[in-house]
């Protein structure tokens, strides 16, 4: 399935959901002022999920002359991959990650922590570099974005019924469903953004890893990085919002041992095995 697609129909999901709220709430006069609203979001999901994102994670761009060693490695990556320069931005937090966003090549950027560029040496990071160049090369950018922002509205939307619920549900109860459709909603709102997270296939990793291996031409210096970096998420554990997980080189949620139980990412080891299968 194309990523472009997915797109499409992660879109046409968030408009379905939030027009049902809005009938649920409003009748139909809500599902109008839902529906226009939902086509808000979309606009707004498609051109400045990549900002939200950069935003929520308080990530400062950064240039040559703030980050020389930063910023020349990646200009030196983005040219061996043949991709535009994207924009560098450091996440002011101790634990090591990394994530890449943007709509295309031409408007990315590569999001690293003040963590990881502690952690790494030269080539494991580089590494990780690539793998989020990788992710940009192999468009899946958008679609990672896309979804991270709609898992954000839905838990939104499962937050406010759970309010509603807990105020005496809505003020037609036999025509809506009462308390008990709010909780309902409130339930499965959750498992919705769960299964939206999931359609970014564990797939595209495996993949961003091999590009970035071709990349680099050390794929046992990657498998380095990932290792460290699952070890370091344990100890030094990232306040990350389930809704952009999957977004991460890593997951940053793999040391809360129930949300890791949901993880978006193939396990590490298995990674690093194909890896080093790659190094052999």
């Amino acid at each position: 399935m194309s990523n472009t697609f997915k797109t499409a129909v992660l879109l046409g999901a968030l408009t379905g959901l939030l027009v049902v709220f809005g009938k649920f709430f409003g009748g139909q006069q809500g599902m109008v002022i839902a529906f226009a609203f939902a086509l808000l979001m979309n606009f707004g999901a498609y051109w400045f999920s990549d900002r939200i994102i950069l935003a929520m994670y308080g990530a400062k761009e950064v240039s040559e002359a703030q980050a020389p060693d930063l910023v020349a490695m990646v200009r030196g990556l983005a040219q061996r991959a043949r991709l535009p320069m994207p924009r560098v931005y450091v996440i002011p937090t101790a634990s090591p990650n990394a994530f890449a966003t943007g709509r295309n090549p031409q408007h990315a950027a590569v999001a690293v922590t003040e963590g990881i560029l502690r952690l790494m040496d030269r080539e494991e990071l580089e590494g990780v570099l690539a793998h989020e160049l990788a992710h940009v090369r192999n468009r899946d950018t958008l679609i990672s974005t896309i979804a991270a922002t709609l898992a954000g509205v839905i838990m939104m939307l499962a937050n406010m019924a759970r309010w509603a619920a807990f105020f005496g549900g809505s003020r037609d109860e036999e025509d809506r469903g009462g308390v008990l459709g709010l909780v309902v909603m409130a339930v499965l709102a959750p498992i919705a953004a769960f299964l939206i997270q999931m359609a970014i296939s564990r797939a595209r990793e495996y993949l961003a890893d091999a590009t970035a291996a071709q990349i680099t031409k050390k794929p046992g210096a990657l498998a380095s990085a990932l290792l460290r970096l699952q070890q370091a998420s344990h100890h030094v554990p990232l306040e990350a919002n389930p809704a952009t997980a999957h977004l991460f080189i890593v997951n940053p949620l793999s040391g809360r041992s129930f949300l890791s139980l949901f993880s978006t990412h193939p396990p590490t080891e298995e990674r690093v095995a194909r890896l080093r299968a790659m190094r052999g």
